[in-house]
């Protein structure tokens, strides 16, 4: 049972629940708080750090408050700076991402370039951060001066993700079997004389620096939010920055783990928690989503008890079924434009769907129908948006006055929205993936087709996978929830047929346009079918006049009918209309008209 806490004189405080104060209150040697989606887990760090800089008098520079996006790490200096403003970079070192942290780290500790003991072809604290593509012309360079053979050069960027990190683990030869492992010492030798570091090398020399100086940091307190998206590498920098006597906060949802290729799993959130001894403690209260809602989101939770809801009970979920994506598009735009003009804003509406592909005809139809739209920047599927990835940190971030916003996304937050910004009125495109840490009050997710969500999974880790990143679309949703799928689907690999996921939800939360396997539904899609096929016949033949129309008017000249318009004309024929004799039609041998030019 819940014992009873004692209020503080922090305003916040007092309207935070019970399991909130119990998380914000807690002073054990470590402890992990298990966070429901839209649970206030936000809220409950910020307090936790108010609460131990106001309450319990620990300075802000003996916390390292890490975040995985900027985004996250403005918004909690935002927020604490509205009690403090004199807020200064000293002050606020350890709040940010992983990486400025450790690059923080490094700018402090390492040598300076003319101090005494510095080594030849060691990195000093004026190194330079480079990005992948940087790094991958380095590896270029060596290869071409050493006369070294690398394979599949075009996908060398893919290869130096996947097989430098398995060098670093101490493997000495990759499946292709070329001399990409003989260039990777060469590659670290190269950067320490040049005085480069890769991303890669920020948190690797990061946790080595913070190892060293565990004494002279003196951090009293780590905080950690989204703690379940830490990988290895990460748990090792936060092993690093922990003394004897550092306490440790962390808040996390291992049922929001959607990011397995770069090194996470479900098992992390409980992997820190054995690592650290940690008492976990939880938030189940949703005071974002309806309860309809939930009860959906709930057939798909992995770990953790029934997500408890406090927004009422809300409509049920639309299921549709449409043709094609062309006519799902069709349907789309003219759906987002009665739900402007019912008062819901064009930023609050968001459309979600599995792979990248899917927006290509939402991009056209919407620009045709003059729908303002946002659609994150294009990437590959095993690419999107996780914030902590190496190619998303800017250095600068760490260099400038941190109170100031980097004003940088993920999906991601990904995100990466072609430079425009969520307070544009404009609908919400992105994939599921991207859709994590957002909410917005109508949602539609599309292509719920066996095949594509889920996609063919081969394994039983990547089934549960498909299904969280599932429950992480279903509950970005405050108000309303749509689903749709296709009976003529384009995406290669996709079935016909519905996704498992929509049987997997109760019937009563569904409000269906067609009952799938009725004979309506068969009648109907005979129907949409014949509506189809007359739509691009007409689609076809009104683009045809239009083209004709905007054609220039070619005219002649005949000795008894005057000047008229050409209809037509080939090889043999030539066709006009002359005002007041109507159509005639003549032999282009015997030379009666004469065409003229320039009209």
């Amino acid at each position: 049972m819940m014992r009873n806490l004692e209020m503080n004189n922090i305003e916040e405080t007092r309207t935070l629940n019970p399991y909130q104060k119990e998380a914000v209150l807690d002073e054990n040697p470590a402890c992990l708080v298990n966070a429901n989606v839209g649970s206030g887990k936000t809220t409950v760090l910020i307090e936790k750090v108010r609460y131990l800089h106001e309450k319990k008098q620990i300075p802000y520079e003996k916390m390292a408050v890490l975040t995985f996006t900027n985004k996250a790490a403005d918004e909690i200096v935002e927020r604490l700076s509205r009690k403090e403003a004199e807020l200064t970079e000293e002050e606020l070192w350890g709040f940010g991402t992983f990486h400025s942290v450790a690059l923080r780290i490094l700018r402090r500790f390492l040598p300076e370039k003319t101090e005494e003991g510095a080594e030849a072809g060691e990195w000093n604290r004026e190194f330079t951060v480079i990005t992948p593509e940087d790094e991958m012309e380095m590896v270029l360079a060596i290869a071409k001066e050493g006369g070294y053979k690398i394979k599949y050069q075009n996908r060398l960027k893919k290869r130096m993700e996947e097989d430098y990190a398995a060098y670093r683990r101490g493997r000495t030869q990759g499946k292709y079997k070329d001399d990409l492992f003989k260039i990777f010492p060469l590659l670290d030798k190269e950067k320490r004389q040049e005085n480069k570091m890769s991303f890669a090398d920020l948190l690797k020399e990061g946790t080595r620096v913070a190892k060293e100086k565990e004494e002279e940091l003196d951090l009293k307190w780590i905080i950690v939010d989204e703690v379940q998206d830490s990988d290895e590498k990460q748990l090792e920098f936060l092993e690093a920055l922990k003394g004897e006597q550092t306490r440790f906060f962390a808040v996390g949802d291992p049922n929001q783990v959607i990011y397995s290729w770069r090194g996470t799993g479900p098992n992390m959130f409980f992997l820190i928690k054995h690592k650290f001894g940690a008492k976990e403690l939880s938030l189940p209260v949703n005071y974002r989503s309806s309860e309809v809602i939930l009860e959906a989101a709930n057939r798909f939770l992995q770990f953790g008890g029934k997500i408890e809801g406090s927004a009422g009970r809300g409509e049920k979920i639309l299921v549709r079924n449409h043709y094609d994506s062309f006519i799902e598009a069709e349907y789309l735009t003219e759906r987002i434009r009665e739900l402007h003009a019912q008062g819901f804003a064009y930023r609050e509406i968001a459309v979600f769907y599995r792979v990248q592909k899917q927006a290509e005809i939402l991009e056209k139809v919407f620009e045709r129908a003059g729908l303002p739209f946002v659609l994150p920047a294009k990437r590959k599927e095993d690419e999107d948006p996780v914030p902590e990835k190496p190619h998303m940190i800017r250095e600068h971030f760490a260099q400038e006055r941190i109170e100031q916003s980097a004003s940088e996304q993920a999906e991601e937050h990904e995100q990466l929205p072609e430079e425009k910004t969520v307070e544009e009125d404009a609908v919400q495109l992105m994939t599921l993936h991207a859709s994590k840490g957002l909410e917005f009050d109508y949602v539609f997710i599309i292509g719920m087709n066996q095949g594509l969500i889920p996609l063919r999974c081969k394994s039983m880790e990547q089934e549960e996978e498909e299904r969280r990143l599932f429950f992480v679309g279903l509950t970005r949703a405050r108000r309303n929830l749509e689903l749709s799928y296709y009976t003529n689907p384009t995406i290669p690999g996709t079935f016909e047929t519905p996704s498992n996921y929509l049987r997997m939800l109760p019937e009563e939360l569904l409000d269906w346009e067609e009952k799938p396997g009725s004979e309506s539904r068969k009648a109907n899609l005979q129907k949409l079918r014949k509506e189809t096929r007359e739509m691009i016949r007409e689609k076809k033949q009104e683009e045809e006049e239009q083209k004709e129309a905007q054609k220039p008017k070619k005219k002649g000249r005949h000795p008894k009918y005057g000047e008229g318009e050409i209809i037509s004309e080939d090889e043999m024929m030539i066709e006009l209309e002359f005002p007041g004799y109507g159509k005639k039609q003549f032999l282009k041998a015997f030379g009666e008209v004469e065409v003229l030019k320039g009209l």
